[in-house]
């Protein structure tokens, strides 16, 4: 599989460009690859394509703010980029109602040129404890969705077939005007208001769908979530969303990752952080002791003389990176724990301790019988 070129490239502009810098950058690669103005290039469709990929995620805020942070990989992959039909349905926010009509003479993509209707997108919420995130996971999601009536094949007409081309724009969906001005004709297209754009009339409606084309059903889906993925992604499956009316192309199904937080473990970017309290004994002494991660218990080693605040790391125990650099390390931070109630043996045992110590700020000043008269105590 052919590696994706940065977006920002595709499209020739900076990474802090603005809104409209990228749609003009956008019209201006589309204009210069568009397939009906290169018949000859063989290239002109991907490259067409790949421009509308790049315009349609740095066009939105939220999947602009993904990529930045995570690169290709944090569009979930799911689906590949968007289809011909999808990117002709939605040029009338790039070059106005009539689409290429005015560069290029010609009708919209789809049969006869008639523009192809998207259905609406779905969301969801998927919820991914923190082993699933750390590592990738596959889920199967139960959905309701619209599908294309299987009786009338999303045409919304009876037997799919009583329909006849619309008498206002003969089939094709749209209608031109031709207004006179002093540069000229100039010739615009709008969708037909007879027909909605379709270009058919039905002449009598499906008696399983009512005519709409379209039937609510329910679906299990699986959904391979990528290992690093964070709180607040969004992911993208192209075509498991709503059928539109009376045909067209579904929508997507748009997953929004959450992280149920661990009972021990917090994330840290890639990394896993852990707090490890132990006695000023250990602490004093050296100990062997296990630790929680995400792939189960293990040992660590607490040195002697070990100070408060000391960071221990596991390497390679964090979360795998979604781009694929590697997976993060487990941080261990090594707070020393002191008991807040003592009976009075005890309190009578650590001033002989202190004593034997002679208690200073100078933490080497007598350390070795210090640390003696704990041995002996707890041995």
């Amino acid at each position: 599989m052919a590696t994706k070129r940065d977006y920002y490239e595709v499209l020739g502009v900076a990474k802090n460009a603005s809104g409209d810098e990228i749609k003009k950058a956008y019209r201006k690669v589309a204009i210069k690859f568009h397939p009906d103005k290169n018949p000859d290039d063989p290239t002109a469709e991907d490259k067409f394509k790949e421009a509308a990929e790049a315009y349609e995620v740095l066009s939105d805020q939220n999947k602009r703010a993904r990529y930045d942070q995570y690169g290709h990989q944090g569009m979930g992959g799911n689906g590949g980029g968007p289809n011909m039909e999808d990117i002709f349905s939605q040029f009338g926010d790039i070059f106005g109602g009539g689409g290429f009509e005015g560069f290029f003479g010609g009708g919209g993509r789809g049969q006869g040129g008639r523009r192809v209707r998207k259905g609406s997108n779905l969301r969801i919420k998927l919820k991914l404890d923190l082993e699933e995130v750390a590592n990738g996971v596959e889920k199967k999601i139960k959905v309701k969705r619209y599908v294309a009536c299987n009786t009338c094949s999303g045409t919304g007409a009876k037997n799919g077939t009583d329909m006849r081309d619309c008498g206002t724009c003969h089939g094709q969906g749209q209608v031109k005007r031709v207004v006179n001005t002093m540069l000229g004709q100039m010739v615009s297209t709008a969708t037909c208001p007879t027909c909605n754009g379709e270009g058919k009339v039905v002449t009598s409606k499906c008696d399983v769908c009512n005519g709409e084309g379209r039937q609510l059903h329910e679906e299990v889906i699986p959904i391979n979530i990528p290992a690093g993925v964070a709180e607040g992604m969004q992911l993208s499956m192209n075509g498991k969303g709503n059928y539109p009316e009376r045909g067209g192309v579904a929508g997507d199904l748009l997953i929004q990752i959450e992280e149920e937080p661990h009972e021990l473990l917090k994330r840290d970017g890639n990394n896993i952080m852990f707090e490890q309290y132990i006695s000023f004994v250990d602490a004093a002494l050296g100990a062997s002791i296990e630790v929680p991660t995400i792939e189960g218990k293990v040992k660590i080693k607490v040195e002697p003389g070990t100070q408060p605040g000391k960071i221990l790391r596991l390497r390679g125990k964090g979360i795998k990176d979604i781009n694929g650099y590697g997976r993060g390390d487990q941080l261990i931070h090594l707070s020393v724990w002191t008991p807040k109630n003592v009976t009075g043996e005890e309190r009578e045992l650590l001033e002989k301790l202190r004593n034997a110590q002679n208690f200073t700020p100078n933490p080497g000043k007598n350390e070795k019988g210090f640390f003696e008269k704990v041995k002996e105590y707890f041995q």
